[in-house]
C-alpha cells in the first residue's frame, strides 16, 4: 500500500514540477528591446528575468530527482538514506519524494 501511495505522490510531483518549469521558461524569455519600457522596468525586467532563471534550474534539479525516485521505487534500497543507511520516514518520503537523505542527513 505504502509503495502505491509513494508511486501516485511521485507522479503528482513530477506532473506539477513539470507544469512550474513550463511556467518558469515562459517567464524568462527575454524581454524584448523594442517595448516601450523605461529603465527602471527594464532592470526590474531584468532582475526577474534571473530569479526566474534560477527557480526554473532548481525546478529542473527537482524533477530530475523525482525520475530518479520514481525509476527506484521497486529497488529493495529504496526508502534507504544513502548516507547512514537508516530507513527513511514514510512522512519524508510523501513530504519530499525526491530525497534520499533522512533528517538527520540532509542537515
Amino acid at each position: 500500500m505504502e509503495v502505491d501511495e509513494i508511486r501516485k505522490k511521485i507522479e503528482e510531483e513530477i506532473t506539477k514540477t513539470q507544469n512550474l518549469i513550463d511556467d518558469y521558461k515562459e517567464q524568462s524569455k527575454p524581454v524584448s528591446l523594442d517595448s516601450s519600457i523605461g529603465r527602471i522596468s527594464r532592470m526590474d525586467a531584468i532582475n526577474n528575468k534571473s530569479i526566474t532563471e534560477s527557480a526554473l534550474r532548481q525546478a529542473e534539479g527537482k524533477l530530475s530527482k523525482l525520475h530518479q525516485a520514481f525509476d527506484n521505487i521497486d529497488k529493495p534500497d529504496f526508502g534507504k538514506c544513502i548516507r547512514c543507511n537508516q530507513t527513511i520516514p514514510i512522512g519524508r518520503i510523501l513530504l519530499m519524494p525526491e530525497s534520499n537523505k533522512c533528517v538527520n542527513c540532509a542537515r
